[in-house]
């Protein structure tokens, strides 16, 4: 399946030296959900904002829905719909007359039923005749979405689009990528918000320091690099680890109540069934365990914390 972004050895290094962006090689596909995760500096920006015509590249080329986004920049535009992270329209102009404006610009003709169809399903259609300037800050952020959905893009960029929402407005956002989705839409969002990328992204990418360390499928990324933790509820509270024990380096937590053990799940032994044994052979009993998953957000951690410490040495 032919992608529907393209980008090869992308690069950004700003004129004082600073490089900004490593060459980047991605292909995202339609229909599909990424996110592009990475810590404040990483470089999420500045690819969005060269894919989109704001900042220029300093190397590579992008191709969006086959269109190449600097020779055919006006056909690649046509296709490309971004939200971005700052606030900014004409707080004078009504909801109503900035997004058919918006529509306007990408030269589609008028469709009062699709810039209706866009307002209802972020709740704005009875602000439509309000000025932006009285809208709150949830409801400007609305605004920048309708904006973007009003030329009816294939391809939505999605900067930290709910940084500083409401809840509400957040669990909208989740409905509304999903409806997109649905319609065909390829979304590319970049959060701080890991829960975000582990709630809807098909795939993940990892960012940081200018750098695409890593991309996979979210699904195979938490079998491949999540560790499970196994946690035992014991009947008799213990002091301290028994020496015995500590080949599986255990932790005692809640005042001694319990034994947690980190393992690795796709390994060819745990230490789970000898751990079990021994515990038995000890006399030490429990009441009850579980087992738990690493979250994205430990292995996003993890990731960016590996790299720094490989550029460190």
């Amino acid at each position: 399946m032919d992608p529907i972004l393209s980008i090869r050895s992308l690069s950004k290094t700003y004129a004082t030296g600073v490089q900004a962006l490593q060459p980047v090689d991605l292909d995202i596909y339609k229909g599909e959900i990424f996110a592009l995760l990475g810590p404040n500096g990483a470089g999420k920006t500045t690819l969005i904002s060269i894919i989109c015509g704001i900042v220029n590249a300093s190397s590579g080329t992008v191709t969006a829905d086959g269109f190449n986004i600097w020779s055919r920049f006006r056909e690649a535009r046509e296709r490309i719909g971004l939200v971005p992270q700052e606030l900014t329209t004409d707080a004078f102009e009504t909801v109503w007359n900035t997004v058919s404006l918006s529509r306007g610009l990408f030269g589609k003709p008028p469709n009062p039923a699709k810039l209706e169809a866009v307002l209802r399903s972020l709740s704005l259609w009875d602000k439509k005749d309000d000025r932006i300037m009285t809208l709150s800050g949830g409801m400007k952020r609305r605004v920048l979405i309708a904006k973007a959905l009003s030329h009816e893009p294939t391809i939505l960029f999605l900067d930290e689009p709910t940084a500083g929402v409401d809840v509400e407005l957040r669990r909208d956002m989740w409905n509304l990528v999903r409806q997109l989705r649905e319609e065909g839409v390829t979304i590319i969002l970049t959060t701080h918000y890991i829960e975000e990328a582990e709630e809807m992204a098909d795939r993940v990418g990892v960012i940081t320091k200018g750098r695409l360390i890593l991309v996979e499928e979210k699904d195979a990324l938490m079998k491949k690099l999540g560790r499970k933790t196994l946690t035992l509820s014991l009947q008799e509270p213990l002091e301290i680890v028994p020496p015995e024990l500590g080949e599986w380096n255990l932790r005692l937590k809640a005042d001694g109540n319990e034994l947690e053990y980190n393992f690795d799940s796709n390994a060819e032994r745990t230490g789970v069934p000898s751990l079990m044994r021994r515990l038995s052979d000890l006399g030490i009993g429990f009441k009850d365990l579980n087992t738990q998953q690493s979250s994205l957000e430990e292995i996003f951690v993890g990731l960016v914390h590996a790299q720094d410490e490989e550029a460190g040495q």
